[in-house]
């Protein structure tokens, strides 16, 4: 396998929205926002994430979706992967230990030190792919969000 790995273009778009729909239907989701958001957010002065792809004889065999983060218990940056999606035929030949490679020194950009990311608590596979990374669970917390009609509440919020 003679992959390469570089960053997503503009260009991209369309293919890469392509396999973010395939991730989510994989892990039983559906992707809400669509390639305008992605242009929107990710392909400007200031992006909000960065793409990686990676390929092969210009057939597109992965990705991974990441961006900066902040811990100020370490008082470090790191890098936060969102989407890692490795496509069905090129499973199994290392892709997914690359493209995490690949957003370790990308990473170095802004001096992050560590990488973390969520895994689905019934995705054996996946906890068995990052455990033989490396990654280990962060303590007993679970992630929580805030969104939908309580995020526009906290918004309007006044105090």
């Amino acid at each position: 396998m003679s992959v390469t790995f570089r960053r997503a273009v503009a260009d991209d778009v369309p293919q890469v929205y392509l396999m973010l729909v395939a991730l989510a239907a994989h892990d039983g989701g559906e992707v809400a926002g669509g390639p305008e958001s992605l242009l929107r957010h990710g392909f400007r002065v200031e992006p909000k994430f960065r793409i990686i792809l990676a390929e092969e004889d210009g057939a597109l065999l992965g990705l991974v979706l990441f961006f900066p983060e902040y811990s100020s218990w370490r008082g470090q940056t790191g890098a936060y992967i969102q989407d890692l999606y490795v496509a069905e035929a090129a499973r199994g030949q290392g892709l997914g230990r690359a493209l995490l490679a690949e957003v370790a020194r990308a990473a170095l950009d802004w001096q992050a030190s560590f990488i973390t990311l969520m895994v689905q608590r019934g995705n054996r596979i996946g906890q068995g792919f990052y455990a033989a990374q490396g990654f280990e669970m962060r303590g007993d917390s679970d992630w929580l969000v805030l969104e939908g009609e309580a995020w526009r509440q906290m918004t309007a919020l006044s105090v």
